[in-house]
């Protein structure tokens, strides 16, 4: 009998493309973390189940009880990492296109321009004197846990201000200072120190917490070097070495309407 050849469909190209861009950003994801091995450990039971479950009963039999419950497993052991899919797809992506009570009602949130000059030189002044600092600007996602892991202040923004919370002696200096809609909404805040392992050594714990929060938020959070003076800038789990120049730019096409 011949078996003429499979003819392919538009909707099989989209399918196609579809399950390579998830399975990349499946990738991108767990790329670097512990997640990675435990991915590769079930991958490894699965085949291994595949290749004895004809030939070798009994161990084919306990593979498959394991395999039966596999997606409730990967559930729990990758719950951090699924959650975190999640945070930066709707974030990423559903955000874009959502409509929001902001989209429909601009302004009804109460959201006010961020004043770009006040971070910049409170930014300015703390890279010169070598200050540490992690600033955290609110976007779209939510960042309630972690504002109240700290000390509520809810002030309106000023560089002194700034500048006066990340000075060594004060007691609020320890910690993270979130933003939201023009205010300084909380100080000493602790933030999820990102767990991949393929991070510079020379990456300290403020750079490792500002890339652990953008890795579950999309917020954006502004990091000074204690020991270099740098300013970096962290988004979506990467980050970068940023000047002024830069910086403002980016607040302001992010922050100013």
């Amino acid at each position: 009998m011949h078996i003429g050849p499979v003819p392919i469909r538009f909707i099989d190209i989209i399918d196609i493309l579809l399950v390579a861009f998830l399975m990349y950003q499946v990738y991108i994801l767990i790329k670097g973390s512990i997640a990675i091995y435990l991915f590769i450990t079930v991958l490894a039971f699965w085949l291994l189940w595949w290749l004895v479950k004809d030939n070798l009963i009994l161990l084919g039999s306990i593979l498959g009880q394991i395999i039966s419950v596999g997606a409730i497993a990967l559930i729990v052991v990758f719950q951090p990492e699924l959650r975190r899919f999640l945070v930066l797809f709707s974030t990423r992506y559903l955000s874009k296109t959502a409509i929001t009570l902001d989209n429909l009602f601009p302004g009804s949130a109460g959201e006010k321009d961020l004043p770009v000059n006040s971070v910049i030189k409170a930014c300015i002044n703390m890279a010169k004197n070598r200050t540490g600092a992690l600033i955290v600007l609110k976007r779209k996602s939510l960042l309630d846990s972690y504002e109240k892991s700290g000390d509520k202040l809810d002030a309106l923004i000023s560089s002194r201000l700034l500048e006066s919370i990340f000075n060594k002696h004060s007691p609020l200096h320890d910690g993270a200072v979130i933003i939201i809609n023009n205010k300084i909404r909380a100080a000493r805040c602790i933030l999820p120190v990102s767990d991949n392992f393929e991070l510079p050594a020379n990456y300290g714990l403020r750079h490792r917490a500002a890339i652990g929060l953008t890795e579950e938020t999309d917020a954006l959070v502004i990091i000074i070097s204690e020991e270099t003076g740098e300013i970096s800038l962290a988004e979506s789990g990467r980050i970068k070495r940023v000047d002024t120049k830069v910086l403002f730019r980016i607040l302001e096409k992010e922050f100013v309407s």
